[in-house]
C-alpha cells in the first residue's frame, strides 16, 4: 500500500469499549469508532460507548471517525505531515443518535510539515465533537472547524462544534468559526465521563480495572 493512503488501524463497533495505554499509528482513517449498526441513514440506529485514556493516536486526514459515543481522557492526538489534516470526522446520522466525541484534558500536537489543521469537519450533518481542558500545542487554524466540502455541503448548520478552556498557541476562541461554540463550565456537564457514557446500565468505565 502506498505510503499515506487510506488504511484503518483500528475499527472498534462494540459497547463498553474500554481502551488504555494503546498506540494507534495512521494516515487517513486512522481510528475508526462506530455504533453497532444502523438501519438506515435515518435509523435507528444502535448505540455503541467507547472509552478511550492515555492513548496515543496519530494521522492526517479525518483519522478519527465514525458514529459512536466515545471519550478520549489524557490522550495524546498527533497531526503527522500533511497539507490538510482534519483531527475527526464524527458521522452522527440523525439529530437523536446516542453518538458524539469529548475530547478531555487531552493534547493534541502535530509533526513540522502538517500546515493546515482543522479539529474536525462534519462526516455527516449531525456531527458532534467537544473538547475540553486540552493543551492545542499545534497550530491550530483559527477557525477550528470546516465544512465538510464548503460552498456545496451545509452539515454545520445542524452539527455541534463546541470547546471548554483549549490552551496552548492553538487556542483561539476570538477566531472560532461562528458555527461553534465555547460552553461555560456549566455547560460541559453533559460530557462528563458519569453523564456522557452512562447509559441506562449507568456505566463508568473507571470501575474497570
Amino acid at each position: 500500500m502506498p505510503q499515506g493512503s487510506q488504511a484503518v488501524a483500528l475499527l472498534v463497533r462494540g459497547d463498553r469499549a474500554v481502551l488504555r495505554h494503546v498506540r494507534m499509528l495512521g494516515a487517513q482513517h486512522t481510528l475508526y469508532l462506530g455504533s453497532k449498526s444502523c438501519a438506515s441513514e435515518q435509523g435507528p440506529c444502535v448505540p455503541a460507548r467507547q472509552y478511550l485514556s492515555d492513548c496515543y493516536v496519530e494521522g492526517n486526514v479525518d483519522f478519527i471517525f465514525g458514529d459512536s459515543k466515545a471519550m478520549f481522557e489524557h490522550c495524546e492526538i498527533h497531526a503527522i505531515a500533511h497539507k490538510l489534516i482534519f483531527l475527526t470526522a464524527q458521522s452522527k446520522h440523525y439529530a437523536q443518535e446516542a453518538s458524539g466525541y469529548v475530547f478531555d484534558h487531552c493534547r493534541v500536537t502535530a509533526d513540522a510539515g502538517a500546515e493546515h489543521i482543522f479539529l474536525g469537519r462534519p462526516w455527516r450533518p449531525y456531527c458532534t465533537v467537544v473538547f475540553l481542558n486540552t493543551m492545542l500545542d499545534a497550530h491550530i487554524e483559527p477557525a477550528g472547524w470546516r465544512e465538510w466540502h464548503p460552498g456545496e455541503t451545509h452539515s454545520f448548520e445542524t452539527s455541534f462544534y463546541a470547546e471548554f478552556h483549549s490552551s496552548g498557541v492553538g487556542a483561539s476562541p476570538q477566531s472560532r468559526d461562528s458555527h461553534s461554540k465555547q460552553l461555560s463550565r456549566d455547560e460541559t456537564q453533559p460530557y462528563s465521563i458519569r453523564v456522557f457514557l452512562a447509559g441506562n446500565d449507568r456505566w463508568n468505565p473507571k470501575t474497570i480495572k
